[in-house]
């Protein structure tokens, strides 16, 4: 072989790309979350990111590792924002407070992951043991511990604390994104109306 030999680098083995990658993991967010998991092709997807079909694959196995590696960064984004300012030592009304606001910017800062996790959250799609949420749980099961201890918390199933503690602030979220009330007037969540909320659960969390 001579110096102007030409050597062929396969696809696959070409390197990683960060924007290139960002792009592409923006692009089929969008698309599933619009389209659905049967609705998107690595076809399409390739023709909306404006890459090759064969670049891909640099990135993801097949469809399924595709929704997996989404999967995994969606809930890694929804753990870093969530935990940010936050600590378990907290009262349990200033905790929920800075859960609150930050779950809230997680909802408006990213609609598509947002979107796309309750989409594909109970999906038997997602293999969800490849899903590191160990720091995250442990954060919020010590926040609950604490509390308990400190008599600001009564003893309670998990399911029934998360129900009234984030299930009442989801609600309003859905309010806030749709923009719509019950009445279907215009509505949008403010600090002043989170606040109130706040008061009555903790309210009821305490009883």
């Amino acid at each position: 072989m001579n110096e102007h030999s030409f050597i062929f680098v396969p696809e696959k083995l070409r390197i990683r790309d960060e924007n290139k990658e960002l792009a592409i993991r923006e692009t089929a967010l969008k698309m599933l979350v619009e389209q659905g998991f049967d609705g998107m092709s690595m076809q399409k997807l390739a023709t909306a990111a404006g890459v090759s079909p064969a670049t891909l694959y640099i990135y993801y196995k097949n469809r399924e590792d595709m929704l997996n590696q989404l999967f995994t960064h969606v809930h890694e984004t929804f753990a870093e924002v969530a935990l940010k300012n936050f600590s378990p030592e907290m009262s349990l009304e200033q905790g929920l407070w800075i859960q609150w606001k930050n779950r809230a910017r997680f909802i408006t800062e990213y609609p598509n992951y947002f979107k796309f996790f309750e989409l594909f959250r109970n999906s038997p799609q997602i293999d969800h043991c490849k899903v590191n949420m160990a720091a995250f749980k442990q954060s919020m099961q010590l926040f609950v511990k604490n509390a308990i201890e400190r008599k600001e918390l009564k003893k309670m199933e998990t399911e029934v604390f998360w129900s009234v503690a984030y299930g009442t602030f989801y609600s309003l979220m859905k309010f806030h994104v749709q923009e719509k009330s019950m009445m279907n007037k215009k509505f949008k969540v403010t600090d002043a109306i989170m606040k109130q909320t706040l008061k009555m659960v903790v309210k009821a969390l305490k009883q």
